[in-house]
């Protein structure tokens, strides 16, 4: 689940054409041990799993291997469910070229345990949506995953 694109000249990122519709910057990328088996669980098990800090008392989703507070190593793995509650969200109504959308998009910031996924909500028009409404993931049919954030298609309102 690495990125193999590699920039060898950084020159070559200091450029953006709006036009290519693309952001020209390339490189390899790990997302770590803790990225790699959370993106796995997703792909693997349609599973959203994180870490538990039991000296915090805090479950970090996306999965850490150290805890920001106190540091200390998180080797307690856990499936923390696929429902959350929405944080936070916005509305988009244009692309990313400036065009107006056919329908808003719905952008909203997921608490899962004590972490947040950022993700799309459907099945439901932005007048509907509240902060603590109770969402949860739908996740993309076993053969379309990746190992990726988007192997989660989307939340839906439960």
């Amino acid at each position: 689940m690495a990125f193999l694109e590699r920039s060898t000249k950084n020159t070559e990122n200091r450029y953006w054409y709006p036009e290519e519709n693309t952001f020209p910057v390339s490189n390899r990328y790990t997302t770590g041990v803790a990225g790699q088996r959370f993106f796995g669980e997703l792909k693997d098990n349609a599973r959203i799993t994180g870490t538990r800090c039991h000296s915090c008392q805090v479950t970090f989703v996306p999965a850490r291997m150290f805890c920001e507070r106190c540091f200390a190593r998180l080797d307690d793995w856990l499936d923390v469910g696929s429902e959350g509650t929405v944080f936070s969200y916005t509305v988009a109504y244009v692309n990313r070229d400036g065009s107006a959308k056919p329908e808003p998009a719905i952008i909203a910031a997921v608490r899962v345990a004590d972490g947040i996924l950022v993700h799309r909500l459907l099945g439901c028009n932005a007048g509907e949506v509240t902060i603590g409404m109770k969402v949860q993931a739908v996740f993309r049919p076993e053969a379309e995953r990746t190992g990726s954030i988007l192997d989660i298609s989307h939340f839906r309102p439960v």
